[in-house]
């Protein structure tokens, strides 16, 4: 694949970007900007990698790396990258991308295997779609069964089926992502939050009330 995003061109608005958006955020982070490896070229084969250090790299690789995923994503934003192109930009802290890349590889050799001992297919957990072709590049040669895309959206994974199965329907959605973050209010959340609107005093007290001075 020829590189389309050079160090000369591409490298300072990544590297003036994110200097902001790290200092922004107060992360203890340096990085630097290269052109990108071939080591996993069966796998991918990114234009430039970003290569973070720092105190807290274990903190951007926390939660399956979500925090480095996240920068990584908001930057390709930031350049206004198409998504067919985000693959060419990487960002990579102590080896993690490497890493990742075969425990995906052997993940999907497990579930291989189960799909031809049971005849079911199998579903991957969501996943985003460069780690969605790494699935798919390590099972394209089983002849036994296929893979395929599945999901919309954050909840877009893979199934594995027999060669000669056809596709399960798709499955309905929760309405809210699974996450921490932007999750609807629970009931006791809508009470507590009331509660703080109108200056709850306790359970039985009066709402606004105030001590007299």
């Amino acid at each position: 694949m020829k590189p389309k995003y050079s160090i000369d061109e591409t490298g300072p608005r990544i590297e003036s970007f994110l200097r902001q958006l790290v200092a922004n955020a107060g992360l203890e982070l340096e990085f630097i900007v290269e052109a990108g490896e071939q080591s996993n070229s069966e796998f991918e084969t990114p234009d430039l990698v970003v290569k973070f250090t720092g105190e807290d790299v274990d903190l951007i690789l926390s939660n399956r790396a979500e925090l480095l995923l996240a920068l990584e994503h908001v930057c390709q934003e930031a350049l206004r990258m198409h998504s067919d192109d985000h693959s060419r930009i990487a960002f990579d802290a102590n080896d993690y991308r490497a890493l990742r890349i075969e425990e995906l590889r052997m993940t999907a050799q497990v579930a291989a295997e189960k799909v031809k001992s049971s005849g079911q297919p199998f579903r991957f957990a969501p996943m985003n779609s460069r780690e969605r072709r790494i699935i798919h590049i390590a099972l394209r040669n089983e002849t036994e069964l296929r893979s395929e895309s599945s999901g919309t959206g954050p909840f877009r994974g893979v199934v594995v089926y027999p060669a000669g199965m056809p596709s399960l329907p798709e499955v309905a959605q929760p309405a809210f992502r699974p996450s921490r973050f932007g999750r609807p209010p629970e009931p006791a959340d809508r009470e507590r939050d009331r509660g703080r609107r109108f200056g709850d005093r306790g359970r039985g007290g009066p709402r606004g009330s105030r001590p007299r001075r």
